[in-house]
């Protein structure tokens, strides 16, 4: 398979047409080679318009890597730089936050399955990315008492918990796909002053919900 050429039509068929035009980012997407991250088996997806099912030594994990338009999408909207650290919840295949490493200072991704964990690990440390970390654990208790310029949702939540968006310093940005099943949006959430947010509707998606993430009371008559 000609990697080049498929990446190349990744970028030029998929992802430019989907408002992915800021040049940085697509020159981050030539770089990062995304078939490295993909599960051996299904190299040859790597750059599909689709989820991309997380296989680890023949086990399926049950989680998927993100459509390549909507990673390169919310990269574009989060806009990390080079000064920022950056927290990744979802570490799935360690693409994103290699992808996120290249632009920040300082990267770390929080996995609360083990199996995926050790395998985003491996990935980055192949790509030799050194300004990415794993960490086993839940999200919402990554790098307990941090706080983060830039925050990256590598999922769906029903709702971004607040405790999360207090881990954001002033100025920083949270990018997330928001809702349920039918309804998803990604939005960016800006940390304008100590106790404002200001929230932006980014784009219409659906993807997995991230485990174990508070759900929203049903109404009850």
């Amino acid at each position: 398979m000609d990697f080049e050429r498929a990446r190349y039509n990744m970028i030029e068929q998929q992802i430019r047409p989907w408002d992915v035009l800021d040049q940085d980012v697509l020159d981050l997407l030539f770089a990062v080679h995304r078939e490295d991250f993909v599960p051996p088996a299904l190299r040859a997806l790597a750059f599909t318009d689709m989820e991309i099912p997380l296989t680890v030594d023949g086990h399926d994990t049950g989680e998927v890597m993100l459509a390549p338009k909507v990673e390169a999408r919310m990269l574009q909207a989060l806009a990390p730089k080079k000064h920022e650290t950056v927290l990744e919840i979802g570490a799935g295949s360690g693409y994103v936050a290699a992808l996120l490493a290249h632009c920040a200072r300082r990267v770390v991704s929080a996995e609360i399955r083990e199996d995926l964990a050790r395998f985003a690990a491996a990935n980055l440390a192949r790509a030799h990315v050194s300004n990415a970390s794993v960490e086993h654990r839940h999200g919402l208790r990554a790098a307990p008492g941090g706080s983060f310029e830039a925050i990256m949702v590598s999922g769906s939540v029903p709702f971004v918990p607040e405790s999360l968006l207090e881990r954001l310093t002033v100025g920083g940005r949270l990018v997330a796909i928001v809702g349920e099943l039918p309804m998803m949006t990604a939005q960016r959430i800006t940390r304008v002053a100590d106790r404002q947010f200001a929230a932006e509707n980014l784009f219409d998606t659906v993807a997995l919900p991230l485990v174990e993430f508070p759900k929203k009371e049903a109404f009850v008559f």
